[in-house]
């Protein structure tokens, strides 16, 4: 099983509109990738990078589980483009992705 991780930076004078991302862009994911594999879905919303009073180094962090590697890259490249046009619709940030095996 694989996780896919996108960060999305706390940067001062971006957008991030968490209720978006959670019911809508996460939906389309799952929805797009159901039949590529798709596990599950998380979202992170960032408080706090664990100093009193401090920031969150991340907004917001989506988490999405899938069966494989190769299943995740065809379904992605079925419906990658209509899953990235989405991302102006809840958030300015740019993201940073990273794929890891669940060990």
């Amino acid at each position: 099983m694989i996780r896919v991780t996108v960060l999305y930076p706390n940067e001062a004078g971006k957008k991030f509109d968490v209720d978006y991302y959670k019911n809508t862009h996460m939906k389309l994911v799952g929805d797009r990738l159901k039949s590529f594999g798709f596990v599950r879905a998380e979202v992170d919303k960032g408080l706090s990078s664990g100093a009193p009073g401090s920031a969150a180094p991340f907004v917001c962090i989506g988490h999405v589980y899938l069966n494989s590697l190769a299943e995740f890259q065809k379904g992605m490249g079925q419906h990658g483009a209509e899953i990235m046009a989405d991302i102006p619709n809840y958030t300015n940030i740019q993201p940073t992705m990273q794929i890891s095996e669940i060990v």
